[in-house]
């Protein structure tokens, strides 16, 4: 099947052919014929299929007859994250130059003012996030009341960011008789009643099973400790020993970890970049431009870039940390293994990751294959408490990690020494110091815990002192003190003076 038999206008089919695409993938084959008779459609499909050009091209088809109005968008494409909100805007530049149509991008991170120009001279396709597309609707700087076609994308992460109870409201401010696209790549239940509600008699389109992964991309698992130092050093290893590695993302769970990892592996020679939600909108757009272009292979990021972002030549995905929810690791190892491509993902596995593991093989309905020994078969470390307690082993941030067992304090005399076994590891010296302490000598021969300053101090002035309250009572004396007990203060032993009265 070609691209000319889906009913697309012949100015679209020019641009595909420009781009070089000859033939349509599954999920567009099916969804376009729909979206081009005005029905709804449910699109379900496994990431990297196509969905984005699936109802970008048939609107462009549509949009050529009508004119837009000052504020009044004619189409409304609700993105998740600003990454894919600025894709979408591409393959509209892309596709649509054989047409003079206006599109605007309303995201986070930009001036309200250029964003308010292009809104007032009147858009045909209006891309936006949603928390963004509310601040301009209650500044009274757009009215939805024109759109004819609405499109829901990446459902299920709108769903994971909290967006839905945004999603509703702008459903409920675009008309009833518009056309409604809804995609995603999972169908929860949840996802599934928000169709039910939001569309109206559709067309399910689904081209593979949902939650499913691309038959391309090679998965592994790769037992590590739960220490960070012991992971990053397998990560590193993993990404000096991997075939065919021309770029790699590297997933992690949280934005402090992005930093911390991407700070690690610049420092051991990486060339590397870093996105997370915390950064500006400049930030992040470089980040991005700079790993495609290949002069960082390597960006390290959160689960912002694991879906939608369209990167086809990514070779390798980096699980460092195992997701939260099944549902994203299909998102991520998506990332490679794109358009026919071979792709490879690694996910790192730690003590504590056996039930999100156990949930990801239910969900994508495969075991997936270990690399090396499984976590119960993999030994132990021995170093992982010397590299964060031993002389001279230094982290990733190039300070020396401090020895808990480097100094031991020897209470004989009352003073700190430090032994001629100072260099041995942390547990061997904690092995030794207990010796002494099995027979204690009786109390009267036991030294003052008190520091020398203290020593010289009556026994009454110390007991004053806050930090000794417990220290200087005796653990004997069980009788009750009353009043002030055996101490008065000095100020009632001064005599008063009294006057005679005359």
């Amino acid at each position: 099947m070609s691209f000319a038999e889906l009913g697309l206008s012949e100015k679209v089919q020019q641009a595909v052919s420009s781009a070089g695409y000859t033939e349509p993938t599954p999920i567009q084959a099916q969804a376009i014929p729909h979206v081009l008779a005005r029905k709804d459609v449910l699109g379900i499909a496994q990431t990297g299929t196509g969905k984005t050009a699936a109802f970008t091209l048939p609107m462009l088809t549509l949009l050529e007859t009508g004119r837009a109005r000052a504020r009044m968008p004619r189409t409304l494409i609700l993105e998740p994250t600003r990454e894919l909100a600025a894709q979408v805007e591409d393959n509209f530049d892309k596709y649509g130059i054989n047409h003079k149509l206006s599109v605007a991008l309303l995201i986070g991170g930009v001036s309200f003012g250029d964003q308010d120009a292009k809104i007032t001279r009147g858009v045909d396709v209006l891309i936006a996030t949603p928390g963004r597309l509310l601040d301009h609707f209650e500044r009274g700087k757009l009215l939805l009341t024109g759109v004819e076609l609405l499109v829901i994308d990446e459902a299920d992460r709108m769903l994971d960011m909290g967006f839905i109870p945004d999603i509703e409201r702008i459903v409920k401010l675009v008309p009833f008789t518009r056309q409604t696209l809804f995609f995603s790549a999972t169908m929860p239940p949840e996802i599934q009643r928000l169709a039910d509600a939001f569309l109206h008699n559709p067309v399910k389109v689904e081209v593979a099973r949902a939650a499913s992964t691309a038959s391309t991309i090679t998965q592994r698992l790769v037992a590590t400790g739960r220490d960070d130092f012991e992971k990053r050093e397998t990560l590193r290893e993993l990404i000096r020993n991997a075939t065919d590695l021309k770029n790699a993302i590297v997933f992690c769970n949280r934005k402090r970890d992005v930093a911390v990892l991407h700070r690690s592996l610049q420092k051991h020679g990486f060339a590397a970049a870093a996105l997370h939600g915390d950064m500006d909108q400049h930030a992040r757009m470089a980040s991005l431009d700079s790993f495609r272009t290949g002069e960082m292979p390597i960006l390290v990021a959160s689960d912002v870039a694991a879906r939608g972002l369209d990167i086809p030549a990514v070779s390798h995905v980096f699980n460092y940390d195992i997701p939260h929810h099944a549902e994203d690791y299909v998102h991520r190892i998506g990332r490679t293994g794109r358009a026919g491509r071979a792709g490879q993902s690694f996910t790192l596995v730690g003590p504590g990751d056996e039930k999100s593991l156990a949930a990801i093989e239910k969900l994508i309905g495969q075991p997936v294959e270990w690399q090396g020994p499984t976590l119960a078969e993999r030994p132990q470390s021995e170093g992982s408490s010397r590299r964060r307690g031993g002389r001279g082993e230094r982290g990733d941030r190039g300070e020396e990690r401090p020895s808990r067992g480097r100094k031991v304090k020897v209470r004989s005399s009352g003073r700190s020494q430090e032994p001629a076994e100072a260099a041995r590891p942390a547990e061997a010296t904690r092995e030794e110091a207990p010796a002494p302490r099995s027979a204690p000598a009786p109390r009267e021969e036991q030294p003052s815990r008190a520091p020398r300053r203290d020593r010289d101090r009556p026994e009454r002035d110390r007991s004053s002192d806050r930090g000794y309250q417990g220290r200087s009572r005796r653990e004997d004396d069980d009788e009750r003190v009353v009043g002030l007990g055996d101490h008065v203060p000095a100020f009632l032993m001064r005599p008063v003076p009294v006057k005679k009265v005359k």
